[in-house]
């Protein structure tokens, strides 16, 4: 019995590993060619396998995406609860964080932007799309209690993102913590 326990455990094993190789890969075209460059197919021919495998795993295009963008919210959430959760300065955090998109994390940021756009027009990535506002919206609330701040705060991060993104700011981490505490200040009472 317990040979088929580590039977179970090793089929469980190699079936995640496999899902995170085809998430990786499905970021991987996002990166390349942008969200309309996902199909199942596709994946699979960067992940190097069968398209078959993709459909096993991800049975519509949405479930695929889903699970793409979920990742790199997954990762941002960790990074904001680090943030959140330290007693260090929780707008430098956001600002170092925000600044990465011109840096080591630009191929993420990328890929986040791209698949959050793509949820306007395919619901199932909405859920996924909002976790980085909801974060950023918490972090914030361990600053102000005034929800226009908070709204202010999360539409300011959103845009510097999507600033440095497109090479119109760059990505001065102090001149980025100077604009997220102005903006709670201006908005606060």
């Amino acid at each position: 019995m317990a040979d088929e326990g580590h039977v179970v455990d090793g089929r469980k094993l190699r079936g995640q590993r496999r899902r995170a190789e085809i998430i990786d890969a499905t970021l991987a075209v996002v990166r390349r060619d942008g969200a309309a460059g996902v199909t199942h197919r596709t994946v699979a021919k960067e992940a190097g396998i069968p398209a078959s495998l993709t459909l096993y795993y991800f049975a519509t295009l949405d479930d695929l995406l889903v699970a793409a963008l979920t990742s790199i919210t997954d990762a941002y959430t960790e990074h904001i609860r680090r943030i959140i959760d330290s007693e260090e300065d929780k707008l430098r955090g956001l600002a170092q964080l925000i600044a990465e998109s011109d840096g080591p994390g630009r191929e993420r940021a990328l890929a986040e932007r791209e698949l959050s756009t793509l949820a306007a027009r395919r619901p199932a990535l909405r859920p996924a799309a909002w976790r980085w506002r909801e974060h950023v919206a918490e972090l914030a609330r361990t600053q102000t209690d005034d929800p226009d701040a908070v709204e202010a705060l999360i539409a300011l991060a959103d845009g510097l993102c999507a600033a440095i993104l497109l090479g119109e700011r760059q990505a001065d981490e102090d001149h980025i913590r100077t604009l997220l505490g102005n903006v709670l200040r201006s908005a606060s009472p």
